[in-house]
Parts: structure tokens; C-alpha cells; sequence
């Protein structure tokens, strides 16, 4: 890990990718502790705007040599290569330079209580649920979240309190760049295999993770895998959660309700604490509540104050988010993007009483599709329709020799289709009234969500 006291000594600090998830809620919280922020970035977004009207004009387009400045230090994203204009002369005077990771350990350091959220699925939403409990009941959490939590419409949040919550990543090991006072393991699969290689190897990261945890573990006791990561850990509270009756807590009483809810009791080493109703649909979102709820009773939440704050959780951006209904057709957005993630959340809806679920599902990176093709096929024959996009290749190229049709073929009436616009109007053209269209992945295929919705209000601005 880097050298923890180098904000102790600057004060101003360049972001290379200002606008990416993982790197404007550090900037924001920088700010707001007094630090001079600027940033570049190639693509203009909603939080760019956000970015401009907050604070002003510190947000350059483009990367050039000239927009680092007098900066101090600078940070980049794992995105950046390293002919990068700004991180070459950054390196060239000698300005200390950090992979974003690196930065959020050197932040989560400045807190005493550093709530880090790891898991190969739903950190983003767990890490939400966590800060929006910890924020309605008082206690001023900050945050670094992976989407925008709908309460604050951001996916920063800049308390007074010495509690930060973070998301922090496995990938590429970003996540060993954190020291903790709590650590949520969610669940361990298998995921990133052009990094980890072997399941066993997402394991042994995740050891590691635990191991630098100074206080608190809050693990899965469902999760084989996480059982096998937090072997030989001692000196540390271990509190598991899950359906199994081992686990210190626990959902009982579970039941499924129409519009995407769910309502359950909330029990501690077999005593009931509350009933939680969830406004966000699946069992995945239940295991979710109850990381969240066992985090927060073990920092002194109430269980009334656990109950409220769930009941208003309304979701984070691209987490089962509903983009509008149209003529009885409901449209809707995703992020999931492992066969795991997939398989919950399809079977979520089709539990939702639709006449007709399509999802539009774009593939996210040649080695994730080569390596769990088979994964993918069988969880996209869940849905009534399930239509392919190109594989968003993101970091990769095509060295494994795949394409879209490869997993296509293998859905029983699955299609692939080319472009957004193609499959937009496909969608269109086919759904009929109680039908959903969920848009699927972890790339840009919301771009195709937000086609469909425009192109369902243009015709019924034309009627």
C-alpha cells in the first residue's frame, strides 16, 4: 500500500477520469475536506453536469499534458494506459501518481469507521442499503457507492461523521487497497477470470481481505466460498447472515409481493427484531437487506430505524430501475452481467406476473463470455425472449474467438441482433400490453433502454 500520509501533505490533486463511478465520489469527498480538485475526462455524462453546477468549471474534455496544472498528485482510473498525455507528464515531473483504488484506501484511512463492502455480486445496492439506514437514522455517514443511490441522486455522499461506507472491488485486487474497521463479504464466485485465473485464487484475495480487517467481519454464512475465505481468521468478530439457521441473522417468513416488493422478519440468533418490507424485488435483494441490517445493528442501529430506512430504500440507478410504463408495457434497466447476477434477477422477473419477459442482453468482455458461455446460455433461457447484442469488449481483444451468435445459438429462440437501434425496434415491435423489457449487462445497453423509452414517447406524442 502506498505511503497513507501523502494527503497529510498536499492539497491539490488532478483526476484523470473525473466522471467515472468509481472515482467522483473521492473526488467530491476531497472537496468538501478542503482539497483543490480537478479532473478530465472524454466522455460528457450526467455526473459531469452535476460536477460543473456543484463546483464550478474544473472539469476538462480531453486529456492533455496542460490540464494537470499545478497539481500535487495526481489520480487515474485502471481504465487509463499509460501513453495517457496527463498521467506521461504527471510521471515526467515527478508528481506522485495513484490508481484510483490506491486513493480510496489512503481515504477510507482518514475515518475510523471504514464499512467496506466486497462480494463478487450486489455491492453496489448492499453499500446503498448500508449508507441510506446509517444517513435516516442519523449518523452522517460519507459514502462511495458504485451507483447512484435514488435519495440523493448521487453516488457520493460527504457526511460529518467518522463512518465512511465504501464499495470496494475484487478486481484486480483493489479491493487489499483498504484496512477497514468492518468488511462485508457478500458472496464469492466466479468472476474476473482474465485476472484470478482459478476460483480458489478469488479465495485466497478474499483472505487477504479479511485478514486486514481490524474489527468487523459480516460474511455470507450461506456462501460456500466465503466460508472457505474466512478459514483460519481469527482475532476479529465474525456475524454471518442468510437463510440457513446457522446464521446469527436470518430472514424468516419471507414473502413475495406484486410490484417488485418483498416483506420478511428480521431475526437475531433466533430472536425477531422487526419486518422489513423491501420496495426492490428478489431473493438476492433479501440476502442484500440482511448484510445491511446485521451492519447496522452492530453499529447501534435500532431495528426501528433498521425497518424505516429499508422500507424507503428505493433502489439504486441500473438495479432492476423502472424507465417508464408505455401502453401496459413496462420498461425497464439492469446491471447484471455475471450468469449469477443473471439468474437472479431474470428470475425475479418472471415471478413478477408479466404476460412476456424480453431481456436485451449485451455481453460484457470476450473472456467473461468465452469462459462462462455455457453459464450464460442457461440462465438467458430463463426469460420468454432473450435477444443478444454485441460483446461490449471494454478492456479486451478478441483473443478467445467469440462472438454474440456463439451465445445466441445456444438459447432456445434466442436472437442476436447487431445494433441498439435494431433491437430497440425489435422490442417495440413485439411486446404487447403486460409485457416487460429489461435491458441487461454491465456496459452501455442502457443507451438501448433509454431508446426504447424515447422512442415509445415519440409515438405517443404522435397520437
Amino acid at each position: 500500500m502506498k505511503d497513507l500520509s501523502v494527503l497529510d501533505r498536499i492539497k491539490r490533486l488532478h483526476f484523470v477520469g473525473i466522471g467515472g463511478s468509481g472515482m467522483c465520489p473521492i473526488a467530491e469527498i476531497l472537496l468538501h475536506k478542503g482539497y483543490r480538485i480537478t479532473g478530465s475526462d472524454i466522455n460528457e455524462s450526467d455526473t459531469l453536469e452535476r460536477i460543473r453546477k456543484t463546483y464550478g468549471d474544473i472539469v476538462s474534455m480531453g486529456h492533455r499534458a496542460e490540464n494537470i496544472g499545478d497539481a500535487e498528485a495526481l489520480v487515474y482510473t485502471a481504465a487509463v494506459k499509460a501513453d495517457n498525455p496527463e498521467l506521461v507528464a504527471a510521471k515526467e515531473r515527478g508528481i506522485p501518481c495513484f490508481e484510483r483504488s490506491e486513493m480510496l484506501g489512503m481515504l477510507a484511512a482518514r475515518y475510523k469507521k471504514a464499512i467496506a463492502v466486497s462480494g463478487t455480486h450486489g455491492k453496489t445496492t448492499t453499500t446503498a442499503m448500508i449508507t441510506q439506514i446509517l444517513m435516516d437514522s442519523g449518523r452522517d455517514p460519507s459514502a462511495v457507492i458504485g451507483g447512484k443511490l435514488t435519495a440523493i441522486g448521487s453516488n457520493a455522499r460527504i457526511g460529518s461523521s467518522d463512518t465512511v461506507v465504501l464499495e470496494a472491488c475484487e478486481y484486480v485486487d483493489s479491493f487489499l487497497q483498504i484496512e477497514p474497521h468492518t468488511a462485508v463479504i457478500l458472496n464469492i464466485d466466479a468472476d474476473h477470470l482474465d485476472y484470478f485465473k482459478t476460483i480458489d485464487n478469488i479465495i485466497k484475495s478474499f483472505h487477504t481481505f479479511a485478514l486486514q480487517t481490524s474489527n468487523l467481519i459480516v460474511a455470507c454464512g450461506d456462501d460456500e466460498n466465503t466460508k472457505k475465505a474466512l478459514e483460519g481468521i481469527e482475532g476479529r468478530k465474525i456475524i454471518t447472515f442468510g437463510f440457513n439457521e446457522e446464521n446469527n441473522y436470518r430472514a424468516e417468513k419471507l414473502v413475495h409481493l406484486s410490484g417488485a416488493r418483498a416483506r420478511f422478519t428480521l431475526c437475531k440468533d433466533g430472536c425477531e427484531l422487526c419486518e422489513i418490507e423491501l420496495r426492490v424485488p428478489g431473493r438476492h435483494n433479501v440476502l442484500n437487506a440482511l448484510a445491511a441490517a446485521a451492519v447496522a445493528d452492530q453499529h447501534g442501529v435500532s431495528p426501528e430505524e433498521i425497518s424505516l430506512a429499508l422500507g424507503h430504500f428505493g433502489g439504486v440507478h441500473r438495479r432492476f430501475e423502472i424507465l417508464g410504463h408505455f401502453n401496459g408495457i413496462t420498461v425497464a434497466d439492469d446491471f447484471a452481467h455475471h450468469p449469477t447476477e443473471l439468474e437472479a434477477t431474470l428470475t425475479s422477473a418472471m415471478q413478477m406476473g408479466y404476460r412476456k419477459v424480453f431481456a436485451l442482453f449485451q455481453p460484457h468482455t470476450f473472456s467473461r463470455t468465452a469462459m462462462l458461455l455455457d453459464d450464460f446460455a442457461r440462465v438467458l433461457s430463463i426469460p420468454d425472449q432473450a435477444v443478444i447484442s454485441e460483446i461490449l469488449p471494454v478492456r479486451e481483444t478478441n483473443t478467445y474467438g467469440i462472438h454474440a451468435r456463439d451465445l445466441s445459438s445456444r438459447i432456445p429462440g434466442g436472437i442476436y441482433l447487431k445494433t441498439f437501434e435494431e433491437i430497440a425496434d425489435y422490442a417495440i415491435e413485439n411486446a404487447r400490453e403486460g409485457d416487460l423489457i429489461l435491458t441487461i449487462g454491465g456496459g452501455d445497453v442502457y443507451k438501448c433502454a433509454n431508446l426504447i423509452v424515447k422512442k415509445y414517447q415519440e409515438m405517443h406524442s404522435e397520437e
